[in-house]
């Protein structure tokens, strides 16, 4: 399994390239702000082909390149639904600010195929089995998606691409429009705390980590621990 992520230009967005390996079909999660040189550097260096684009959720700094991306390859975008919306308009999640630091509503449109994520759902494309956990909270239609570790450099059992649910040390913001601080807390007990300890995470934004040492030490999950699971 090839695993390789880089930061976009803006926001420090991480967008990740998977594949099985080098020559093989690709999948491109969260292709942010001017990514689009070093996402043809990294897929020409590895002889990869990308198959189609993942997005663990719909605000602009990890989907403004992905109608280009698809656009250019013929290749289909997967979103949550409830995130959807967020592809033809993105000034629907950001905050007023941001807004006007984008200049408003921004000419912007979704992918011409675009392909709705389903809660537990399973994905196997590229040679890759992927399963979604929608983990709202961040925004209505945030996601994991969780492979197979086998082979990546971290020889884990599985790793968990976070989107902006879970980073090192802290969680993603609640407060722009499709946040909810009491979802996301319901996210992390439900979707986050039940993975294994060994489980590697590639958040969004920042540094690997892995769930064990999230548990033991981010301020949030400790919040968590211990507390009654819901429907025990």
């Amino acid at each position: 399994m090839f695993v390789t992520g880089f930061e976009a230009e803006a926001f420090g967005t991480n967008c990740y390239v998977l594949a099985a390996g080098p020559g093989e079909q690709c999948l491109i999660v969260d292709p942010g702000i001017g990514v689009l040189d070093r996402l043809d550097e990294v897929i020409a260096k590895h002889r990869l082909h990308p198959a189609a684009v993942l997005l663990t959720h719909g605000h602009l700094d990890h989907t403004f390149s992905v109608a280009p991306v698809c656009g250019a390859r013929g290749i289909t975008a997967y979103v949550h639904p409830a995130d959807r919306e967020l592809l033809a308009d993105p000034a629907k999640g950001l905050s007023v600010d941001l807004a006007a630091l984008f200049g408003g509503r921004l000419p912007y449109s979704e992918p011409d195929d675009v392909a709705e994520l389903t809660d537990g759902g399973t994905l196997t494309i590229a040679g890759i089995e992927i399963t979604v956990d929608h983990a709202p909270g961040h925004t209505g239609g945030s996601v994991l998606f969780r492979l197979p570790g086998a082979g990546t450099e971290w020889d884990a059992d599985e790793v968990c691409l976070s989107g902006d649910v879970l980073f090192a040390g802290s969680i993603g913001r609640t407060d722009l429009p499709g946040g909810d601080t009491a979802t996301m807390m319901a996210s992390l007990r439900d979707k986050i705390l039940p993975l294994a300890d060994d489980t590697v995470v590639l958040p969004g934004h920042g540094p690997a980590t892995t769930i064990g040492r999230e548990r033991a030490s981010n301020p949030y999950l400790r919040e968590l621990t211990g507390a009654p699971r819901r429907g025990l």
